[in-house]
């Protein structure tokens, strides 16, 4: 057979190759747009993921705040927290929810969440009251520890960089234990009895005196409370195996 001239076959060659690039170009493109097609789709089923998930925790939420309704012997408004107040260490000092004078709340009505105690009305408006936090300097609540019955006045220590209440007047008698269960116990009928307060962190026993003094971490945990009861007519709860708002183990 005839031999190509040498340039003929040149031009060949190279338009064989630039044609190879370009498919691979015209490959690499279609790659490229199905991996963002796919990016896309994972993205998008994240999000739907994270919206599944957020949407049990809410339906969880109000079912173990309904539970505790139905378990308290008292009247109660369901409210939505829609403001907190930050410290400068991050922590909650303060939240606000959106009942307030025309939904008939008034100051000092307990407020609680399905975990345990929250606080209580600080002050109503219209359509929405401030909470305040049984972590606060002026919150007192009169507590009960579950094990033994000893008594106490649990007060917020105000402490901007965590949450912490502490029991004043323990007798230093009584038998108090790091882990133990703190209650309300009803008295000064403000609060309802058997409402979960927090667990004893730390016990303070000095030589002299007549009371010791202990550490209770809320059971609540103030940064991610969304939905709240407000009691409104406080009252005792209703007696039950499992003291109302929170579990135990």
């Amino acid at each position: 057979p005839p031999e190509i001239p040498a340039f003929p076959r040149a031009k060949a060659q190279a338009a064989h190759a630039v044609s190879g690039v370009l498919e691979e170009y015209v490959y690499l493109v279609d790659v490229n747009r199905d991996n963002d097609d796919l990016r896309m789709e994972n993205e998008r089923l994240r999000q739907e993921t994270r919206q599944l998930r957020g949407q049990a925790d809410e339906n969880r939420r109000l079912r173990e705040l309904l539970g505790l309704r139905e378990r308290l012997a008292s009247e109660t408004v369901s409210a939505q927290v829609i403001g907190k107040d930050i410290s400068p260490y991050f922590r909650v000092v303060r939240v606000s929810v959106d009942r307030g004078a025309r939904d008939l709340v008034r100051p000092g009505m307990p407020v609680v969440a399905a975990e345990g105690l929250v606080g209580q009305v600080r002050r109503t408006f219209g359509h929405y009251s401030d909470v305040m936090l049984t972590v606060d300097r002026s919150s007192a609540v009169d507590v009960v520890i579950r094990r033994t019955g000893a008594r106490g006045m649990l007060r917020g220590t105000g402490e901007a960089r965590r949450y912490v209440t502490q029991i004043q007047y323990l007798e230093r008698a009584d038998d108090v234990r790091i882990g133990d269960e703190v209650y309300t116990s009803g008295m000064g009928q403000r609060f309802p009895a058997g409402i979960l307060v927090g667990r004893i962190t730390k016990v303070t026993r000095r030589d002299f005196g007549l009371y010791q003094q202990a550490e209770v971490t809320p059971s609540v945990q103030f940064g991610r409370l969304e939905e709240v009861l407000i009691l409104t007519s406080p009252v005792r709860a209703v007696p039950t195996e499992e003291p109302s708002g929170g579990r135990t183990e």
